[in-house]
């Protein structure tokens, strides 16, 4: 899976000495406004004042692109999907998977179940396939494109 580093920028209304938190308000918190190896998925970030003064909190959508899946039916890794796209932050979502040679292959539900490994019903070989996910951030109405590489392992 894909990690990711999260940054936490306030207001220029903001004043006073800070500190934060990932999915829970109860911490650990830190200094930092910096969260590394956050996984794809929705989060909540907690900020509070060090001097007990309040304390706030965002929800936030991390993506993250898997970089292998397995569909061996084993029950882990079964199916490919880029994870943290919710319909609360992106709209016009679109999931591209092509072949080695640019051949269309799936395009897939972003809120659906994934891609099984499978053209027409038929099991793709062991080999490296390309995406492009295209959505529009709903509140800033940003374009957002991701285009790259994972490996479907049998």
């Amino acid at each position: 899976m894909d990690i990711q580093t999260v940054t936490v920028y306030l207001n220029e209304n903001s004043i006073g000495d800070n500190e934060y938190a990932i999915d829970s308000e109860f911490g650990p918190y830190q200094d930092s406004n910096i969260f590394n190896n956050v996984e794809g998925g929705l989060h909540t970030i907690y900020v509070r004042d060090k001097n007990g003064c309040g304390i706030d909190s965002e929800k936030i959508s991390v993506i993250s692109i898997p970089k292998f899946f397995t569909p061996n039916g084993d029950g882990f890794n079964d199916t490919w999907l880029a994870l943290g796209i919710s319909k609360e932050f992106q709209t016009d979502v679109s999931i591209y998977i092509y072949d080695r040679y640019g051949k269309l292959l799936n395009i897939l539900d972003p809120f659906g179940p994934g891609w099984d490994g499978t053209f027409k019903g038929y099991p793709m070989p062991s080999s490296d396939y390309w995406y492009t996910v295209d959505f529009q951030e709903l509140f800033s109405q940003k374009h957002r494109q991701f285009k790259g590489h994972f490996t479907l392992k049998r």
